[in-house]
């Protein structure tokens, strides 16, 4: 497992610590789920644009309406 040091204002930091506690989470694991969907947001959008490449269009709709429920 690797380790992630960031620097962040003061304020940001608070935030973030009452957001983890409104959630019953730790800060690192709030960080941990948001990076998750950050990067199932980027893959999906990876994949979308292999798939308009190959001119697969049924597929990349099937895959922007995966990308919609996940926004909801």
């Amino acid at each position: 497992m690797a380790t992630l040091t960031i620097r962040l204002p003061d304020d940001k930091h608070l935030r973030l610590k009452k957001l983890a506690e409104s959630q019953g989470l730790s800060i690192n694991k709030l960080i941990e789920e948001l990076l998750a969907i950050a990067l199932v947001e980027f893959d999906t959008h990876t994949r979308f644009k292999l798939l308009v490449a190959k001119g697969d269009q049924k597929a990349g709709l099937k895959l922007l309406d995966k990308l919609d429920a996940l926004s909801e």
